[in-house]
């Protein structure tokens, strides 16, 4: 082989390496459609989100994995409706058994990092640091440096960093994007694209809040006044992200996807869900319609706002196209589409309705139109809406368009028989569920016993009895 051709195999090496994007993915913890600068929030302002949302792609319409927090991690992490991933509600741990997006880039050539709240490992209460040897942790599913906690988190956080114990002091938010920044200048010096999940413990209860974040919402109550100040540092640990891409120069070729898990909270004033029926916890929009923006300069042609219909299960298929992943990276069936074409192009109409399961709900939605099916007294009961024109969900219009109804009722039949198959397991080359950690309390874990004195004044920790 000729010098001249062996030059040109080693550039079009270095240019595959070099136009592989690093990538972000943040999420927030219980912010509503509603709170956003870019929502017009009559309290609130998000200068850096909005930033984001001018030079990339604002979504009007962006849909969590389900209407609490585990679940859309699930989602996110594995590109399917979180049932079939055995993450049925909050606390649930994720299977070994699913495939995840962290470590299918893990083996791509990807460094991997989790920053934040993790939750999938099936302790419940306030957030505490991860014990290394406890099952189904960050470690598990392919991240390899980690500096998190089992749950949410405020200010002064105690985290894990790999399996040990360090405390911080200032705001969760800014706290851990320091730390993601950290890990993304070390792959910048080492010259290896990075995936860096950062997941935020805020706006999630108790509200906790630095002063100078305070003082613009003292006209509120108490709780809403600390809930929005929670926000607005949140707001400005984006910004600190996005300068920090800015400063090591690596901002044009890296993806950073911003979203939230789940909608708002209810009590809060002004309200959180931006005129959406319900709060978090429910399938009606305001429990699952969340905040989204992506900002990549070198992928996305056109910045803009687009109503194209979109969610947590398409982060897998879309950063799979994006980095050419094989087929075998993800486990079927999955449940969401790669947006790839939308970075070049708005796109109408979407082909793959997004599906719901969640605590015997299920919802479907085809574009502007919405099935919902909820428990009743006599077996399931409809509720049919067209999004277009009744976006806060006020007219149930099952007996008026019967065609649509059954459409749309034979693709959520069909899904719930499919999610049945993977909910015992039957996507699984063993063909069952494999033993899980139990849904418990930390408190509950005898690892943690001997931090119980230490820990028992800690303000996170103080309404928990048994420490």
């Amino acid at each position: 082989m000729s010098l001249l051709r062996i030059l040109s195999l080693l550039l079009l090496v270095n240019l595959s390496l070099d136009s592989k994007p690093n990538i972000i993915l943040v999420m927030t913890d219980d912010q509503g459609w509603g709170q956003t600068g870019y929502m017009k929030h009559p309290v609130l302002k998000t200068p850096n989100l909005d930033k984001m949302a001018e030079n990339g792609i604002c979504f009007k319409r962006f849909y969590a994995g389900g209407p609490v927090c585990s679940p859309t991690r699930a989602t996110v992490l594995t590109g399917r409706t979180h049932d079939r991933t055995g993450v049925f509600n909050h606390g649930y741990a994720l299977r070994l058994q699913e495939k995840t997006i962290s470590e299918a880039l893990s083996k791509a050539g990807y460094a991997t990092g989790h920053f934040g709240k993790w939750h999938l490992n099936g302790l419940r209460g306030p957030g505490v640091p991860i014990l290394k040897s406890y099952p189904n942790g960050p470690k598990d599913f392919g991240f390899q440096k980690w500096v998190s906690v089992t749950n949410f988190f405020d200010l002064n956080p105690i985290m894990s960093r790999n399996g040990n114990f360090e405390e911080f002091t200032g705001d969760s938010s800014e706290i851990i994007i320091d730390e993601a920044l950290s890990f993304i200048a070390e792959q910048k010096k080492k010259g290896t694209p990075f995936f860096c999940v950062v997941w935020y413990g805020t706006p999630h209860v108790p509200f906790m809040s630095l002063e100078k974040d305070r003082s613009c919402f003292a006209d509120l109550d108490v709780s809403s006044r600390d809930h929005y100040a929670e926000l607005k540092a949140m707001d400005r640990s984006i910004g600190n992200l996005r300068k920090g891409l800015r400063n090591l120069s690596i901002e044009k070729n890296t993806l950073l996807w911003f979203m939230s898990d789940n909608g708002g909270l209810p009590k809060i004033k002004p309200s959180t869900t931006g005129g959406l029926r319900d709060f978090k916890g429910s399938l009606y929009e305001g429990g699952i319609r969340v905040p989204c923006v992506i900002e990549w300069p070198q992928g996305i042609s056109k910045p803009r706002k687009t109503s194209y219909p979109a969610g947590a299960v398409d982060i897998f298929p879309t950063i799979s196209e994006i980095v050419s992943l094989p087929k075998e990276s993800c486990l079927y069936p999955q449940d969401g589409e790669s947006l790839a074409k939308l970075f070049k192009r708005e796109i109408t109409l979407r082909k793959k309705p997004l599906i719901f399961s969640s605590n015997a709900r299920m919802a479907v939605i085809d574009n502007n139109w919405k099935l919902l099916s909820l428990p009743g007294k006599n077996g399931p009961k409809l509720e049919l809406y067209d999004l277009s024109k009744d976006m806060a969900e006020t007219t149930n219009l099952k007996d008026k368009e019967g065609k649509t109804l059954n459409n749309l009722n034979k693709f959520l039949n069909a899904g719930m028989i499919s999610i049945r198959n993977s909910v015992i397991g039957k996507d699984y080359i063993e063909g069952k569920v494999r033993t899980q950690p139990p849904r418990i309390f930390w408190t509950e874990v005898e690892s943690y016993e001997k931090y119980f004195n230490e820990w028992k004044n800690r303000p996170e920790y103080k309404r928990l009895k048994n420490l």
